[in-house]
């Protein structure tokens, strides 16, 4: 009987039998590891000239391939841990944006009815509570209840978790050739 037909494009058909060769291509003997042997295939197959046409548009508001990334495929070499670092949306932080500050962290205002803000690192949030640790170190937790206190999360790197669900494997296989050229 085999295996129920699963509907996808012929791009995407395309771009998963050449995933199966790659890895195919990669492996050398039970129990050797994968690339043993062999070399590993390019992850380049973007085109660079779409990929800045895309960084142009989704990217550009916040990054500069003159300034935070400037030179960035010769800080991070290995094409794949580029690739890696600017989709993870900057969890290579000191890679990406060297002159930024180390750990891009996500902060939250509390606003309470009594008129007093707090302001910390975000520590946990769900709807009946949020904790928040303080400059001194220190934790303080509220109660919530619907919008009482009021929450404000300042979260850097939202954009990027956002465009997570927009990225096709071709923006992803472009924006890469396109940095891989900022020598």
């Amino acid at each position: 009987m085999g295996m129920p037909a699963i509907g996808m494009s012929d791009e995407d058909a395309n771009a998963v039998a050449a995933y199966v060769r790659s890895v195919i291509e990669t492996i050398q003997g039970q129990g050797a590891p994968p690339s043993a042997g062999r070399e590993v295939p390019s992850i380049l197959v973007g085109n660079a000239s779409e990929g800045k046409a895309y960084f142009a548009t989704k990217c550009s508001g916040c990054h500069s391939a003159t300034d935070d990334l400037n030179k960035i495929a010769t800080r991070i070499p290995d094409q794949k841990r580029l690739q890696d670092a600017w989709l993870a949306g900057g969890t290579r932080e000191e890679e990406m944006r060297p002159n930024a500050p180390a750990a891009r962290t996500v902060r939250a205002t509390i606003s309470l009815p009594s008129g007093e803000t707090v302001e910390g690192k975000l520590v946990r949030i769900d709807e009946f509570l949020i904790t928040v640790s303080l400059p001194d170190g220190s934790q303080r937790t509220f109660q919530r209840s619907g919008d009482t206190p009021n929450v404000t999360i300042h979260d850097p790197l939202k954009a990027h978790r956002d465009l997570l669900s927009e990225y096709s494997d071709r923006n992803i296989h472009d924006v890469t050739a396109y940095l891989v050229t900022l020598k």
